[in-house]
């Protein structure tokens, strides 16, 4: 039988020449590369939730592949898809990197330069490891782990004070009221529906557009190995509006105790459990925003269109990719307090950054804001303003609500308001 073996390499040589000598070995057959942690694990995804069966039994992962740490990579690996072996292909293959390696669930250690028959030795190994456990899992009765399959919608500013808290809450009450599964209503005892996340750890106010004080925040799940639902359940705060709220710490210090690893815990697991999941990410670039960025479906950049927002959306995109956070074309910039007669239209915004500019603008309304937001109570936003509407217009641009659902009221297609 015939051994599949998934090569992971940002080199593109590299990458090669591991095809090359996987081919070269008996009994088996590399697949394409993969440049990159996030490649890797979106191809070992989309495998499983089609068919467990045609998931590589061995990935070879080469130790500077990023963006994610490779040992960290290792453990997603693993964890998420149990019936895969991992051989790390390393530099520098000491006694201690071995037992890290093997710690976070790789089966087996390789030199690099990589040498035919040491290589084979330890994809053999793994391959029949990965045989053995799927035979003992029967893969077409009990199917593999996929991993979080919630929807994740991350909320960036350029800068600070553009409006992108106001914009996640919107997002989040509008998915949660008009999602694209009215069918199966959901309830906050069942965990699934609408989770709306914090993630903006210094100076997060998600809690105080809803005038929420909770003993509970991000922070208390971040130093968990395993969060489980019942965890969880206990760090969410169940609002009156039917979200679930997950807050940003009362003390921004604590913020540091959030790391990239538990980020994506907390990720994973707020995913398993609901349907969308929104997360505030501010407007400073921390570890756990990146993770938070890195890992979304939809990943949102709100600037207000002025020159020094437009700097800084520059400023963050190219930061973003040069990090292999976001590449340009995989953001979606919102133009936030947009006037039709200012210099710098969305247009402009679209060409200088290199990034797409969402088709719904939200124009300035500080009038429009003021009572909810001083009362904290953002809910209670006139539905019938130019700024909700326009915010709300965007959830359904972006697939998290219905579009005749969130229509103005007494607007009907084809007609002139």
């Amino acid at each position: 039988m015939t051994m599949r073996v998934l090569p992971a390499a940002g080199d593109p040589d590299l990458a090669r020449a591991m095809i090359t000598l996987v081919g070269q070995l008996p009994g088996l057959e590399p697949t394409r590369a993969v440049p990159d942690s996030v490649a890797l694990l979106d191809t070992l995804g989309a495998l499983a939730a089609g068919n467990p069966a045609d998931l590589p039994e061995v990935v070879l992962v080469h130790e500077a592949i990023g963006p994610m740490p490779a040992l960290e990579l290792v453990r997603e690996v693993a964890m998420r898809f149990p019936a895969v072996g991992v051989v790390l292909a390393t530099a520098d293959p000491t006694a201690g990197l071995y037992s890290a390696a093997m710690d976070a669930g790789a089966r087996g250690l390789t030199a690099v330069p990589l040498e035919r028959e040491e290589l084979g030795a330890r994809l053999a190994a793994a391959a029949q490891w990965a045989s053995g456990v799927r035979g003992h899992l029967g893969l077409g009765a009990v199917p593999l782990e996929t991993g979080p399959t919630g929807r994740l919608v991350t909320v960036s500013g350029a800068k600070g004070g553009v409006g992108a808290t106001i914009l996640a809450c919107q997002l989040a009450l509008a998915a949660h009221l008009h999602g694209p599964t009215p069918d199966a209503p959901a309830t906050q005892s069942d965990g699934r529906g609408v989770a709306l996340v914090d993630l903006d750890l210094l100076g997060g106010d998600v809690g105080s557009y809803f005038d929420v004080q909770f003993r509970r925040s991000v922070v208390d799940l971040a130093g968990l190995p395993d969060i489980s639902a019942q965890v969880l359940a206990e760090a969410v705060f169940p609002h009156e509006t039917g979200l679930s709220l997950l807050i940003a710490p009362a003390e921004g210090e604590r913020g540091e105790e959030v790391t990239e690893d538990s980020t994506r815990r907390l990720l994973n697991a707020v995913r398993a459990r609901y349907d969308t999941v929104i997360v505030d990410c501010g407007s400073h670039t921390s570890p756990a925003g990146a993770t938070a960025v890195e890992a979304a479906d939809t990943a949102l950049l709100v600037a207000t269109p002025d020159v020094i927002a437009v700097r800084a959306v520059n400023r963050t995109v190219r930061m973003w990719d040069r990090l292999h956070i976001r590449k340009p074309r995989e953001l979606l910039t919102v133009v936030n307090r947009h006037g039709r007669t200012g210099p710098v239209q969305p247009q402009l915004i679209s060409r200088i950054t290199g990034t797409p500019v969402a088709t719904s603008v939200i124009p300035a309304g500080f009038r429009e804001l003021q009572d909810a937001q001083d009362s904290g109570r953002i809910q209670d936003l006139d539905p019938r303003g130019a700024v909700r509407r326009a915010m709300w217009a965007l959830a359904a641009e972006i697939g998290l609500a219905d579009a005749a659902a969130v229509a103005p009221p007494g607007r009907r297609k084809g007609k002139r308001p």
